[in-house]
């Protein structure tokens, strides 16, 4: 198939075009710089202007949408939210006006408030999965959330098939050490739920999500199968949350965020942990 990725020079992008190409599909890489990894073809766009997001679609069978502003540091909250829901709104209205039929949309699970929430959030239980309830407090992780409502729109009105992929920090042999590292030693990593998913299981992921036969909209938690704590996760849980429920046991250092859905639907199992790096 040809596929179209945004956003296909960052991080997440570049991980998801190698996955495409090595698994022999047609990649045309768009992002507002160059490309930063092989790609079929790569096209300089700004995709907050509709027109260059129907020019740079035109022909694609399939869009992964990737392509956004990836935390609200460093950055205005109305720069986070203007920026990221115009790039979704354009590429999901572009990709219908086009006749493109799948749609496989770069989510978080900052849906549910982490990590960089004001306010604590309220967990109802862990592990979590999609029944939870989201809790989005700041720019970002709102813009992801109404980003899946834009999603959920095209597709309520029957004009194309989607997948949304909520993933936590995406990390690399490369970065592990140097960025999470100091974050799990801090007082402050409960505020990620302890969570990571290595950059190949994410491009996994939405290789799946691409080649995979779903109708209507699937939104679905993606995460390492481990934590990136040296803790085991009940010692963690209970220090964090205390007596909050558990909708089934939790031992060793699994992970907090529940994939069952996403290999129930997509196929996905994660093979990579920082423990291996």
């Amino acid at each position: 198939m040809i596929v179209a990725v945004t956003g296909s020079s960052g991080l997440l992008g570049r991980s998801v075009v190698d996955a495409l190409m090595a698994a022999g599909h047609t990649v045309r890489g768009i992002d507002s710089v160059p490309a930063t990894t092989t790609v079929s073809s790569h096209l300089t766009v700004d995709l907050a202007d509709f027109g260059e997001a129907v020019l740079a679609l035109k022909g694609a069978d399939v869009v992964v949408h990737v392509a956004a502003i990836p935390r609200p540091t460093g950055r205005t909250a109305t720069d986070v939210f203007s920026t990221n829901m115009a790039l979704a709104f354009n590429v999901v209205e572009a990709s219908v006006v086009l006749g493109i039929r799948r749609l496989v949309y770069a989510s978080s699970f900052s849906v549910l408030g982490f990590p960089f929430f004001v306010k604590p959030v309220e967990l109802s239980y862990l592990p979590i999965d999609e029944a939870h309830p989201n809790a989005p407090q700041d720019a970002y992780a709102l813009s992801k959330t109404l980003g899946e409502d834009v999603v959920e729109a095209a597709v309520r009105r029957g004009a194309l098939d989607a997948v949304s992929l909520r993933m936590p920090w995406i990390q690399t042999a490369a970065t592990f050490m140097k960025e999470v590292g100091p974050r799990r030693a801090s007082a402050d990593s409960g505020r990620d739920l302890w969570s990571y998913i290595d950059g190949r299981d994410a491009a996994a992921g939405f290789l799946a999500a691409v080649e995979a036969n779903t109708t209507g909209h699937h939104r679905l938690f993606l995460s390492a199968p481990d934590t990136y704590s040296e803790t085991p996760t009940l010692d963690l849980i209970r220090t964090a949350f205390g007596d909050l429920p558990l909708k089934r046991d939790v031992t060793g250092f699994e992970a907090v965020i529940d994939t069952s859905a996403a290999r129930r639907v997509l196929g996905f199992v994660p093979k990579h942990s920082w423990r291996d790096y």
